[in-house]
């Protein structure tokens, strides 16, 4: 193993949203704010799951850091606490009623809203991340070249996993159960580029920074990057999101937050360099600041709500089309999967300090 790699790893670990495994910390944020709603007992109205160590979580840090969520809850009179948690178990949190609001790498979450989680995304909130790399001298030039290829990824329920069998699909090569014409392997993110480097597998999905610090150190060939193919992208990979009960009983909660996820999501699409810099500095990421920069600069941060919508419409329509969704009706997947509430814009457009509403 290369040890420079392994160091350049471990210092810039900026793990995707959805195999993340950070510890859960006991530490929390709280506001006063003006008891509405749920906030009896003590109990705030929304609890805002949060992690530090991501650099795609930059909207949440950032409507942390920057005020936004203490305005626009204060505005609205809603209590609301930010709690530190383990991404991973993401799904019981939400479940077990012990966060009303995150983000998320959507194509991961699709099948568990399809199998009965109860959420409901409010937001899109960036572009890219994802890229899927081989050697040079493999022969694979292209998605078109993986029949019957070892394809190393994080986990099955990855999000990659989920963009890869929509676009496998397209070109004619099975990816259900009974039709499987590629090799899914396991392996952790971190340890997925030395799978390929030493001929285990053929290719790699990988999320940045994993993705940039691979191809730096090893010159990978890209065949497939989200945030550029003309398929994937003009949708969102990451969305903000409530839970059903939220949407339900504290609509005013769950439109507060989606604004302030908005604002910050436009403010990282101005500044992606002030925002990396602010996880910094605030210990919400570490990295080098000019490489997280200019990863946040690649992507596509400005926010929209009706783009998300048209995001889970396509993923959804390809996936039960494939027959990766037991949902056969895609405009009723839709209306659960997806929610709009009064007061809150298509997007927000960040300039000379001021936001502007965009409908």
């Amino acid at each position: 193993m290369k040890k420079s790699f392994v160091r350049k790893v471990s210092v810039m670990l900026i793990t995707s949203l959805s195999i993340a495994g950070f510890a859960a910390c006991s530490s929390s944020k709280n506001s006063a704010g003006s008891e509405s709603g749920g906030g009896g007992n003590g109990k705030p109205d929304i609890t805002i799951g949060t992690a530090n160590g991501s650099l795609c979580l930059a909207p949440l840090h950032i409507a942390i850091d920057n005020g936004y969520f203490e305005e626009e809850f204060k505005n609205a009179g809603v209590t609301w606490k930010v709690e530190e948690i383990d991404l991973a178990n993401i799904s019981e949190l939400v479940a077990s009623n012990k966060i009303d609001a995150s983000t998320q790498l959507a194509g991961a979450m699709i099948p568990q809203v399809d199998n009965g989680l109860e959420i409901t995304f409010t937001a899109g909130l960036h572009t890219g991340c994802t890229k899927y790399y081989t050697k040079e001298g493999s022969g694979i030039e292209s998605v078109a070249d993986l029949k019957g290829k070892k394809i190393g990824v994080p986990s099955i329920g990855d999000s990659s996993v989920i963009a890869l069998k929509r676009i496998l699909f397209d070109n004619g090569i099975g990816v259900t159960t009974e039709n499987l014409e590629v090799e899914w392997v396991v392996y952790g993110l971190t340890d997925l580029p030395l799978a390929l480097q030493n001929g285990a597998v053929d290719v790699v999905a990988l999320h940045d920074p994993v993705a940039y610090s691979a191809e730096q150190e090893y010159g990978f060939k890209k065949i497939l990057d989200l945030s550029t193919d003309e398929k994937f992208k003009n949708e969102y990979c990451c969305m903000a999101f409530v839970t059903s009960r939220l949407a339900k009983e504290n609509p005013k909660a769950a439109a507060a937050y989606t604004r302030a996820m908005l604002k910050a999501s436009a403010f990282v699409q101005a500044n992606p360099q002030e925002a990396a810099k602010i996880q910094i500095d605030n210990n919400q990421c570490s990295g080098d600041l000019q490489v997280n920069a200019s990863l946040l600069a690649s992507y596509n941060y400005g926010p929209s709500v009706s783009i998300a919508k048209d995001t889970i419409i396509n993923a959804a329509s390809e996936l039960i089309r494939i027959g990766e969704l037991k949902a056969d009706d895609p405009s009723a997947f839709v209306s659960k999967a997806f929610s709009n509430f009064d007061g809150v814009p298509d997007s927000y457009k960040y300039e000379n300090g001021k936001f502007t509403e965009v409908n």
